[in-house]
């Protein structure tokens, strides 16, 4: 079943209120273009979503145009508690008014909650309200159309989109605050929907990402459960003196899995960049085990010959683990400047 986009219409076109910035232009060529608009999303097979129907606003003359298309859909009504609602639709209209006043006593709420679950929303003139609701739109990435050409909160809003963007491109922006023209609702309903599917677009490609990364972290916390268990039984089952290659081999290989372990333990939080960590956990492994056996070569000469690797595991693997699990926050403060290395700065 194909959902109908909910459209939202907000403003106002009425010279005698006042208070519009920037102040409205020819708001009786505004009003025709609310009914056209009208007309156009009941073509493109759009619901619309209103919350007046006094004649200063803007919801009237769109629902009128609305009801005139051929197949108009669903009309609904929204105003406050008290509010009432009625369109003068024409005789014979097929349009479906579906009011749903607002039963709670902050009626902004609700309008602004409605207008974040539209698929977007249409601006025509207005004042403050509307500068203010499409500002929040604009922060919610909702699809907008604020029509620029006659000014008020819309055209505010116009301008403030062209910073913002979202999902409109820089030339359908143009579009909207051009002079309006009889082309006009019809290219711009069909901007409108563009943005609204580049937005489906958008969310879809979110949600992949958002589940890769899921089992990203599920797969590399199952590799850090299974290179703890791998190092602790290397541990347990290294044996005891074993002189040569071999013992050298499983002194150097068991703790840099520890510190691997380490590294990707520090890392799980941050569900990015889990074979860096690895690498830095190994990388952390590999110096731990070398400095710490060139050291003991210093003052035991011979301990390569007569190595004891379990004994020497028991100490290396715990302190390659904190040092994979420690290296990665070091390193990004080395790298990001917040940590100072000894003899880099000037005396």
């Amino acid at each position: 079943m194909v959902t109908r986009p909910l459209i939202a219409i907000i403003g106002s076109l009425d010279n005698a209120r006042g208070g519009y910035e920037p102040p409205l232009r020819d708001a009786e060529r505004g009003r025709e273009a609310c009914a056209e608009l009208g007309q156009s999303l009941a073509e493109a097979g759009c619901d619309l979503l209103v919350f007046s129907s006094k004649p200063g606003y803007v919801e009237s003359d769109v629902v009128r145009g609305y009801a005139q298309a051929e197949k108009p859909g669903r009309v609904v009504a929204r105003p406050p508690r008290h509010g009432e609602i009625d369109f003068a639709l024409p005789p014979g209209t097929d349009t479906q008014v579906v009011v749903q006043p607002d039963t709670s006593g902050e009626w902004e709420l609700s309008f602004f909650r409605s207008l974040l679950a539209a698929d977007g929303i249409v601006m025509i003139g207005g004042a403050r309200s509307t500068r203010l609701a499409g500002i929040v739109a604009l922060t919610q990435k909702v699809p907008v159309l604020p029509v620029g050409c006659f000014g008020g909160g819309a055209g505010q809003v116009w301008v403030n989109l062209d910073n913002v963007r979202n999902d409109a491109t820089p030339e359908e922006i143009v579009r909207m605050g051009q002079p309006w023209s009889p082309e006009s609702a019809g290219e711009l309903v069909g901007l409108l929907l563009t943005q609204r599917a580049r937005r489906a677009r958008r969310t879809v490609v979110e949600e992949q990402d958002a589940r890769r990364g899921r089992w990203a972290a599920r797969a590399a916390l199952l590799c850090t459960i299974t290179a703890l268990i791998v190092a602790w039984l290397g541990v347990s089952f290294a044996g005891g003196a074993q002189p040569g290659v071999r013992g050298f081999l499983l002194l150097l290989a068991i703790p840099m899995v520890a510190a691997a372990a380490g590294a990707m333990l520090r890392n799980l939080n941050e569900q990015a960049g889990w074979a860096l960590a690895a690498a830095r956990g190994l990388g952390a492994g590999f110096v731990t085990v070398f400095l710490y056996v060139a050291g003991e070569l210093v003052s035991v000469p011979d301990l390569l010959q007569r190595l004891d690797v379990q004994r020497l595991l028991f100490f290396l693997a715990p302190l390659a683990f904190t040092a994979g699990f420690a290296f990665d926050r070091v390193l990004e403060k080395v790298l990001s400047g917040e940590t100072r290395v000894p003899g880099s700065g000037t005396s």
